[in-house]
């Protein structure tokens, strides 16, 4: 099969060439060249804002589409290849949902919406040097709008992927990889409320081989892509990046009230952490993913995607500042701070 990607070079997208190509499939990148190409794909330089007249005259199976924040762009690239492609791969987010507060949000959970105020100022915003960050909250409207947009230019042709946190080598987000490095540097670890808190994310790899599989079998329809629900805590993730580390870490519990009031941000300094007590976000961690498992995705071991995130920081990302995760001296502070309390 011949399959185009938007994007294609940093994360997500990365994986997924990788995979397709594994597979012994054809495939075009088109992207700004802002990135590390990668070697033997072809690649048509553009802007997706400025340039899809690149794409003209060309003819794919499929377009993956790794970076659609906004809605106007996403209706843009499924006009010019809705006859140059059969199938539309949105890669979208399960931050569509406008309720997840309970567990179990399936995929016929109510989407976000935005203010008419709110598109204006996210269609000011400089798409071509924006990232998600900068769209704050309304990024999740805006993947609704994006999705939508998709499925009104090519309607029973679109194929939505709704993943929660994507973890993994090449994760430019360093959210998983804090915790991977920092367990893997020993020593007291401040840990976020109780060991018992269940977690949930995808490896960016489980995404990109069932994604391909989905394409091959020209799928289309709106998946949840994320872990099962429910299967790990925060202690078992801890726990098992110390046994691949081999580190000499121990977990310091430390009380979301204490966190609270010392202002620790939550996801950022914290990752993987969200406080009991926000209740709008009890049902994050335990988003439905049922549709996708029946249809053929599956899970590499957690051990594995460890092993595998810190051998790719300690080659290749190991000397830049994670982008996520608490600053060793706020850190150390704040423990001897719990420490003082709690004796």
């Amino acid at each position: 099969m011949k399959i185009l990607v938007i994007g294609g070079t940093r994360f997500v997208g990365r994986h997924f060439v990788t995979a397709a190509l594994a597979r012994g499939h054809e495939v075009t990148l088109f992207n700004r060249g802002t990135h590390a190409p990668l070697q033997g794909v072809e690649t048509i330089q553009g802007d997706r804002h400025r340039d899809l007249a690149k794409l003209g005259g060309r003819r794919w199976d499929a377009v993956l589409d790794t970076c659609g924040f906004v809605p106007r762009a996403v209706t843009a690239s499924a006009e010019a290849l809705r006859d140059a492609v059969d199938v539309y791969v949105f890669v979208s987010s399960q931050s569509v949902y406008a309720d997840v507060s309970r567990p179990g949000v399936d995929e016929t959970g109510r989407l976000a919406t935005l203010t008419q105020e709110q598109l204006d100022k996210a269609n000011a915003i400089d798409p071509s040097t924006a990232s998600a960050v900068a769209y704050g909250d309304m990024y999740g409207g805006l993947k609704a709008l994006s999705e939508q947009a998709a499925e009104e230019v090519m309607p029973g042709r679109v194929l939505i992927l709704r993943p929660g946190l994507i973890v993994g080598p090449n994760d430019y987000t360093d959210r998983f990889t804090y915790w991977v490095a920092r367990v893997a540097r020993g020593g007291e670890v401040l840990a976020p409320g109780s060991a018992r808190r269940h977690v949930q994310f995808i490896d960016a790899r489980d995404i990109a081989d069932w994604s391909v599989s989905m394409i091959e079998q020209k799928h289309a329809g709106v998946y949840n892509c994320n872990g099962v629900p429910g299967a790990m805590t925060m202690g078992s993730l801890l726990d098992e990046c110390k046994s691949v580390s081999g580190s000499d870490a121990s977990f310091i519990w430390v009380d979301e009230e204490f966190l609270a009031r010392e202002q620790v941000a939550a996801w950022s300094e914290l990752p993987l952490w969200l406080p009991e007590s926000e209740e709008s976000l009890r049902g994050f961690m335990f988003v439905n993913s049922d549709k996708a498992i029946e249809a053929g995705l599956t899970f590499r071991s957690l051990t594995e995607t460890v092993g595998d995130t810190l051998a790719w920081h300690q080659t290749i990302a190991a000397n830049e500042k994670l982008k996520a995760g608490l600053d060793r001296e706020k850190e150390k502070s704040l423990l001897q701070q719990w420490q003082n309390t709690s004796s």
